[in-house]
């Protein structure tokens, strides 16, 4: 008996899957049941684990055993149906019939996502079978990255590609804490480079998709570059962008413009102290990082840049000369300045962030635009 669950949907039924055809190879036979447990009610919820019950007993004509799966189930948490009475009397139910079921040629296994492991269910299924549990990815893992690397790795070497370790980096920059679509970007390249073993930079760029988080680095990137046409146009798609989907707001693209510069005040403290020097390779650039002295670093990871994605060190590091430090320290005034008034007041949101930055790039050109705005 397994249950695999968690936050990451993707790597719960790509496992789930694989268990199944496992599974069903060997014990041989035509009798085994999936049973969808993707409900909205508890009624639905009900009439699946009846189902999952008389899968149980029901005993396989054909072949050495029977696999049964209660796929995809969405009540085993705080759904609406998990809460239910009913459904809950029936999973302790069910519980109890579990611990005196005889597990003669039969394999249960349950596919979820969120699991209550208070719940009276789970803890049987932990003590008498083995629960394999799926974590999601999340910007706010100091790891995520290396995460999404050693999975990017195994994902390129199945398809038998080698992927470069900058191409590598790029693709992760564009897709984010996202193994989905990570896997759909991986699948393209591959596509699309053809007979080619090798993936390199320029096929990602051609051909990969920037997802959200890839989009506000591409307005850093502007940023750094001082690039003030740039700048506003990506300023502006972001805009359009923050209409369209309420998870974005114009707080959101602030705070990703203030850890970009916060990221190059670090990176010209760096260079100062001798600890990376200005490289074109990103594997040596890596290198570098390995070797700074990790104790004379702030412990809080907003000031460490060993905290930050390397790639996102590596594409800011020739960016830096296009900034003095003083330069640098006033954009970091000016964003908490745009903070409060984006905060406090009934400016129009688009207009703050325009003068900030034009204020920051500070080119006559940006001279220019100021005062026409």
């Amino acid at each position: 008996m397994v249950l695999v669950c968690g936050e990451d949907e993707f790597a719960i039924k790509q496992r789930a899957r694989q268990l199944y055809a496992q599974w069903s190879e060997e014990l041989g036979g035509i009798d085994h049941e999936v049973i969808d447990a993707t409900v909205s009610n508890s009624g639905e919820a009900l009439k699946a684990l009846a189902r999952l019950r008389e899968a149980l007993q029901t005993l396989p004509f054909f072949g050495s055993g029977k696999v049964v799966w209660l796929r995809d189930c969405n009540f085993l948490a705080d759904e609406r149906a998990a809460t239910t009475q009913a459904v809950a009397d029936t999973l302790a139910e069910l519980a109890q019939e579990l611990k005196e079921f005889t597990w003669r040629n039969v394999r249960l296994m349950i596919s979820a996502g969120k699991v209550d492991k208070r719940k009276t269910f789970f803890k049987t299924i932990d003590k008498l079978g083995v629960v394999e549990s799926f974590a999601g990815w999340s910007v706010d893992d100091r790891d995520w990255v290396q995460q999404a690397e050693i999975w990017a790795r195994k994902a390129i070497q199945s398809r038998q590609k080698v992927l470069s370790e900058e191409a590598l980096a790029e693709l992760i920059s564009r897709v984010g804490p996202n193994a989905r679509q990570l896997d759909s970007e991986i699948e393209k390249v591959a596509l699309y480079v053809g007979d080619r073993k090798e993936i390199e930079f320029e096929d990602v760029a051609a051909i990969c998709t920037r997802n959200k988080m890839a989009r506000a680095f591409a307005l850093g990137d502007a940023l750094g570059d001082r690039d003030l046409p740039r700048l506003l146009r990506r300023l502006d798609e972001e805009l359009w962008e923050v209409k369209l989907d309420p998870q974005k707001s114009e707080i959101g693209l602030l705070y990703g413009l203030i850890s970009k510069v916060r990221a190059m005040l670090l990176l010209k403290e760096m260079l100062r102290e001798g600890w990376v020097k200005p490289e074109s390779d990103y594997n040596r650039f890596k290198a570098q990082l390995e070797r700074v002295p990790a104790d004379q670093l702030p412990k809080d990871r907003r000031y460490n840049p060993l905290a930050l994605n390397p790639y996102v060190l590596y594409k800011a590091l020739p960016q830096v000369k296009h900034y003095t430090e003083a330069e640098l320290i006033q954009a970091m005034e000016l964003l908490l300045q745009c903070d409060m008034r984006l905060v406090s007041s009934g400016a129009d949101e688009s207009l703050v962030l325009q003068q900030a930055l034009v204020q920051i790039v500070g080119s006559a050109a940006a001279r220019s635009v100021a005062a026409a705005v």
